[in-house]
């Protein structure tokens, strides 16, 4: 467990969120056709609208064959500096956060870097679908350390490339299930010193026995080869009865330290899986549902991109003073809280 406690000489400091940009692939993927594909690539009979139905998923984007988690984290970039009035050489780190990746080695950060044409100090930061949110709290610290000045922090998600398609069987399709929920996005923001507000607090919980649950395991030293090791696979309701055995207790510290109530904040973004587990969500924790920014009805399960997107879809609305709370699931597993408040 860590939790941010910062230093009395970085209380005077602040440093806040002050760009956002998402990026979503044009090409839409109903569960319908995607349901249809499984069927006519497995030969497995499948129940009528058996996908939208478990998952509550109608649609989710794609990325088309030449688009990259790169190209998804360039077009974000682009936005959210363009909303800023900034150029590429203002930024003097650029973090690419994302459980996706273009290659293995070199960082992804040098691709996006390469795209854009910044000069910036250049990293990966991956952590499953926290990835995002490690890599905003990642360039907070080093603002705040002195070793940047503006950061640029972007994801790039394409989990859609690690679905299995061509299920064998009923067994294949059950341990790759959790993948049928994915869909493509980018995001980016844009982190500086700020005056007032900015990012108040940031909270994390990992339970790391748990690695194994799931997840995409090729292309490391365990599995550096083989096409099988390239799909994710998993139990999707062993990760959730994970999720529900750690329950709510970084939610809960976070609330008696900041001394806030959920009706303090604007908007809860949180990681959205499925329909039926952002229900079970709110019901363990007590969030209002007026407060969430749904999203995985239309768009699946956007790993580490999902929060960046909901950020995008209210930013625009925010007022001075708004409060945003950011709550991240990952598997690992790790939990993370972040809480931000518009300068």
């Amino acid at each position: 467990m860590h939790i941010d406690h910062a230093a009395p000489e970085q209380v005077r400091r602040r440093v806040g969120i002050t760009a956002v940009a998402s990026c979503l692939p044009d090409l839409e993927v109903t569960s319908r056709q995607l349901q249809e594909r499984l069927t006519a690539a497995s030969g497995l009979p499948l129940p009528a609208r058996m996908l939208e139905r478990a998952t509550g998923i109608a649609s989710r984007r794609a990325a088309a064959e030449d688009e990259y988690a790169s190209t998804l984290a360039v077009r974000a970039a682009r936005t959210a500096l363009g909303r800023a009035g900034l150029a590429p050489y203002d930024v003097d780190l650029l973090v690419f956060a994302s459980a996706t990746r273009d290659v293995a080695e070199p960082a992804t950060a040098h691709i996006v870097q390469a795209e854009l044409g910044s000069r910036a100090h250049a990293l990966d930061v991956t952590n499953a679908c926290n990835s995002f949110v490690n890599g905003i709290d990642t360039a907070r610290a080093m603002i705040l350390a002195g070793r940047a000045r503006r950061a640029l922090v972007v994801t790039g998600e394409t989990p859609s490339r690690a679905v299995r398609h061509d299920p064998s069987d009923s067994g294949q399709l059950r341990d790759g299930f959790a993948g049928y929920t994915f869909g493509d996005a980018g995001a980016a923001v844009v982190l500086e010193a700020v005056d007032r507000g900015g990012i108040l607090d940031v909270d994390t919980e990992t339970h790391s026995e748990h690695w194994s649950v799931g997840g995409i395991f090729g292309g490391g030293s365990r599995h550096p080869r083989g096409d099988e090791h390239t799909y994710f696979r998993g139990d999707g309701g062993e990760l959730r009865e994970v999720f529900e055995k750690v329950g709510t207790s970084v939610l809960d510290r976070m609330r008696q330290r900041t001394s806030l109530a959920w009706e303090d904040f604007r908007h809860i973004l949180v990681h959205q899986v499925t329909v039926p587990y952002l229900e079970r969500f709110t019901e363990l924790t007590g969030v209002p549902r007026d407060r969430l920014v749904v999203t995985v009805p239309e768009l699946g399960n956007m790993a580490s991109a999902t929060l960046g997107v909901q950020l995008d879809r209210v930013h625009e609305h925010l007022l001075p003073g708004d409060r945003v709370l950011f709550v991240g699931l990952g598997g690992g597993v790790s939990i993370m809280t972040m809480v931000w408040e518009k300068a």
